[in-house]
């Protein structure tokens, strides 16, 4: 059996600063990764929940991402996984999708944190990545490209260069990456 020791869980609490909305998302560290679940409910576009799980490496790359939603149409789920350079979408390879280097999934802040993990902390330094894209009202999935620009320590500035082009914000974060506040979107409940 294989030994994958666990810290013990974190709990991280965001509310929606645009509609109603609340999430509980719990990151456990592991020896060899990191896994995080999700819940939220939100009223955007009508009442749901949605869940959403995780599993990432050591160095927070996304290994598999799992989307179920709850809404007046039902239920609905999503699944992507790592696939060599590209993904697969409910067990399907998704050729559109190759070099896309994360998951974005719309409705949580947590998504923003495996790149800008990897956003040098210097003066004037950006990463451009394409994403995943995972819209949180349908769970259908497109490839989009985004840009993070360091601004200063805990502070960078989100460019969206693909789906939703012209769209801004900043985000504060925490030591790991973790958002405190995402401009016009999320801010971290305290403590």
């Amino acid at each position: 059996m294989e030994d994958r020791r666990a810290s013990a869980p974190r709990l991280i609490c965001w509310r929606r600063l645009d509609v109603d909305g609340l999430e509980l998302l719990e990151l456990t560290r592991h020896s060899d990764g990191v896994s995080v679940r999700s819940s939220l409910i939100c009223v955007e576009g009508g009442p749901f929940r949605l869940e959403h799980a995780w599993e990432l490496t050591a160095d927070w790359r996304a290994l598999s991402l799992r989307v179920e939603r709850w809404d007046d149409h039902g239920r609905r789920t999503v699944r992507l996984e790592r696939d060599g350079d590209g993904w697969r979408v409910d067990g399907e390879r998704r050729p559109d999708l190759d070099g896309a280097e994360e998951p974005d999934l719309s409705v949580t802040p947590f998504c923003n944190t495996s790149v800008l993990r990897r956003v040098p902390a210097v003066e004037g330094a950006s990463l451009t990545v394409d994403v995943a894209y995972v819209h949180g009202a349908d769970l259908n999935v497109a490839r989009s490209r985004q840009r993070y620009d360091y601004k200063a320590p805990g502070l960078y500035r989100y460019i969206d260069l693909g789906l939703s082009a012209g769209f801004e914000a900043d985000l504060r974060v925490d030591e790991e990456g973790l958002v405190l506040s995402y401009e016009h979107l999320f801010e971290r409940v305290p403590r």
